[in-house]
């Protein structure tokens, strides 16, 4: 492919998405900056190194699963026990001033939803002068028609409550020569262009768990993935193919061992991640998980929910080091 052949087809595919599909666009202001960790809310009450509120900093509570309306976080096994306990977390969270955001789906659970009237008890049940976004987490596992269902009543909630961030997060690649984003990825994309939200919704990219050491997963560096490069190739990926801004395309780190052996994400790492953020604009980088940021004990597995497996790493670290990234 010659560079003006890529260069018409980039500016393509960007006008394109500006203008999306035919009908009307749920549009809003380019997103601000976000920084901040996913909390594993299975993993019980968030650690003591939680950085303090502030703007721009936001904790992403993960993960609500089932149909919308009836969504469960694995908290309880009684549903009305769960949904006092998260009703008691809102009202935390209002106290101390703590912006925050509710994501759905995960990697082990799936969300759908195909009515308004279920999109509404959703997104209502977690209403609050601290709720900020949803985040859809599609991790594979939904068939194409739910995932055209679930973004067709996400478009209906960006009309609804314009002041939330609307968010898709889904796994990538960060090849050179532009292999990014999976088969599920392209359906939630086709789904995005349909129901009108291409300048609305924002994509968060999994930057973790590329696959072994290969150019044409990441980008490689003294024979392994260099998490950092791979990371900001993924964000460069997304936006020629699809055409996406940059503000409109977020990054999320999986801190330490990642699952697949040698994707490794270190604090320098981070680091690279949020001065490139800033520069280029990003929507937003955030970590899995809060849990995660802090060392693992002696005898500890690989990957671990509650530690990163990186000796000699200060608890929180890794937020400390993306709050970088947001903006002052």
């Amino acid at each position: 492919m010659s560079a003006r052949g890529a260069l018409r087809r980039g500016l393509a595919a960007a006008l394109l998405f500006a203008c999306g599909a035919a009908g009307a666009q749920a549009s809003a202001p380019p997103p601000s900056p976000w920084a901040g960790p996913y909390q594993d809310l299975s993993q019980g009450p968030a650690p003591a190194w939680r950085l303090p509120p502030a703007p721009g900093r936001v904790i992403t509570w993960a993960f609500a699963t089932g149909a919308c309306g009836q969504e469960r976080w694995s908290l309880h096994a009684d549903a009305a026990e769960e949904a006092r306990e998260m009703q008691r977390r809102i009202a935390e969270a209002v106290a101390e001033g703590r912006d925050h955001a509710v994501s759905t789906g995960g990697e082990v659970g799936i969300f759908t939803c195909s009515t308004q009237a279920g999109m509404r008890r959703f997104v209502e049940r977690h209403l609050s002068p601290r709720l900020v976004g949803l985040d859809f987490d599609i991790e594979g596992k939904q068939t194409a028609e739910q995932i055209d269902a679930l973004v067709q009543q996400v478009a209906w909630a960006a009309q609804q409550w314009p002041q939330l961030r609307l968010s898709f997060t889904l796994a990538t690649h960060a090849s050179a020569d532009g292999r990014g984003l999976n088969a599920t990825g392209e359906n939630v994309m086709r789904a995005v262009a349909t129901h009108g939200l291409r300048s609305r919704a924002v994509i968060n990219l999994m930057v973790m768990n590329y696959g072994p050491a290969d150019a044409r997963w990441c980008v490689l560096k003294a024979g392994r993935c260099d998490m950092a490069a791979s990371a900001l190739q993924a964000a460069h990926n997304l936006h020629r193919a699809h055409g996406v801004p940059y503000a409109q395309i977020a990054l999320t780190l999986m801190a330490g061992e990642n699952d697949v052996a040698g994707n490794v994400t270190g604090v320098d790492d981070a680091a690279a991640v949020a001065a490139a953020a800033q520069r280029l604009g990003l929507a937003g980088v955030h970590h899995w998980s809060l849990h995660r940021d802090q060392a693992c004990a002696a005898g500890s597995p690989r990957v671990s929910p509650r530690c990163h497996a990186l000796p000699g790493v200060a608890p929180g670290s890794f937020g400390a080091t993306l709050d970088a990234a947001r903006p002052r």
